[in-house]
């Protein structure tokens, strides 16, 4: 199957082994596709298990896709279509999702590689197979708001906002690059839910790379902590709705927003935690890089002589769409799905407010927590990297 108008500089198969998240990537395999138990037990496919071994501990060590995967560079497009499904199947069957979430930022990142270089054509049709019809001129490329909007919310750069895009007749246009970049969200995505596994399947793959998972295991960012610092125990129950927001979708293992991750931090340390407890807060985030997010962590606690920088005031977080008063649909807790009336009072400008009303101790607050300047999102917040980071 040719790719419609795509420019075929390394052929159909060598392309669906680059994309091999792609529908109909199975032919590079010549019609002769593996049975799950061949591909797990077969000697034949040992090479192919190696390789897809590779590519699971090097997402779990980091998943922005530094570690190279030498096995890759001389494998076969068989061989690296069939590594990626075992490295798929594997980790579907793992008992937690956040290896599965971290190789998904991996496999995204490493396709990205290709993406960035690749023509208008090429771009549009990798999205049109991934259900994301994108219109290309051969210069730009279009897409609806709708799927704009699907695809560069969880991307943390201001230059992705949708005020800040080229917007006519309820299309947005974008340069080749930033399609590029949004086709990467598409593949994290994509790859992040885990296969549908029959019980008797995940037994099998659990039994048969128990020590896989094992290693994935212990390579994963530990637990959040809840242990407080100078300033005595730190509260998350009496955090405002919108902190608790941020650290419940950290905890799924989801993406915050850059301006999410910022105010996160500056707020913990207000609230008397710990410099470790701040860095584990991030442990869930799929791109979680352990000396990253401590650097971004001290700059963020370290200023003004330890005072650290203030976290954004009420407007701020809503200009941000992080404000949550009206209630969180997608929470478990029925509290958290209702509006918040304390966030409604008229003198509540700040979430130190908040904290500090309902009884938490807030460590070098500014006067009344909110009429300091707030911190603005330029500032680069943890588990980012100011000028590397495409994917916040």
């Amino acid at each position: 199957m040719p790719v419609r108008g795509a420019p075929t500089r390394l052929g159909e198969e060598a392309l669906l082994a680059d994309y091999p998240f792609l529908p109909g990537a199975e032919l590079v395999l010549g019609g002769e596709q593996p049975s799950v138990r061949g591909l797990l037990e077969e000697p034949a496919y040992e090479r192919v298990r190696t390789i897809g071994r590779a590519r699971v501990l090097a997402a779990q060590d980091d998943p922005r896709g530094s570690v190279a995967v030498a096995e890759l560079a001389v494998a076969r497009p068989d061989e690296r279509y069939l590594s990626f499904l075992f490295a798929r199947l594997v980790l579907s069957a793992a008992p937690g999702a956040a290896g599965l979430r971290r190789w998904a930022v991996f496999e995204s990142k490493r396709s990205h590689e290709r993406l960035r270089s690749a023509e208008p054509a090429e771009l549009e049709e990798v999205a049109h197979r991934l259900g994301y019809p994108f219109e290309s001129d051969g210069r730009s490329v279009r897409l609806s708001v709708a799927d704009y909007v699907r695809l560069a919310t969880p991307i943390r750069e201001a230059e992705f906002r949708l005020a800040r895009q080229a917007l006519k007749d309820g299309q947005v246009t974008v340069a080749p690059p930033r399609a590029s970049r949004l086709l990467e969200e598409a593949v994290r995505r994509a790859l992040a839910v885990p296969l549908p596994l029959r019980p008797e399947v995940v037994g099998a793959v659990r039994e048969r790379e128990r020590e896989l998972l094992d290693d994935v295991a212990r390579r994963l960012p530990r637990p959040v902590g809840r242990s407080g610092g100078a300033g005595g125990p730190v509260a998350p129950a009496l955090f405002p709705p919108c902190l608790r927001k941020m650290q419940r979708t950290l905890e799924r293992g989801d993406n915050l927003s850059h301006a999410g991750r910022f105010c996160l931090a500056a707020f913990l340390h207000r609230a008397g935690a710990s410099f470790e407890t701040i860095v584990d807060a991030y442990r869930g985030a799929p791109d979680f890089d352990e000396s990253v997010t401590r650097y971004q962590v001290e700059h963020i606690t370290t200023r003004d002589g330890g005072r650290g920088y203030e976290p954004p005031n009420c407007d701020t977080l809503r200009s941000h769409g992080l404000c949550v008063r009206d209630g969180d649909p997608d929470a478990a807790s029925a509290a958290d799905r209702e509006p918040d009336p304390r966030c409604f009072e008229p003198s509540l400008r700040h979430p130190l407010q908040y904290y500090r009303r309902r009884g938490g101790t807030v460590v070098a607050a500014g006067d009344d927590d909110a009429s300091a300047p707030a911190a603005t999102a330029a500032s680069a917040g943890p588990g980012r990297t100011p000028s590397t980071d495409r994917r916040g």
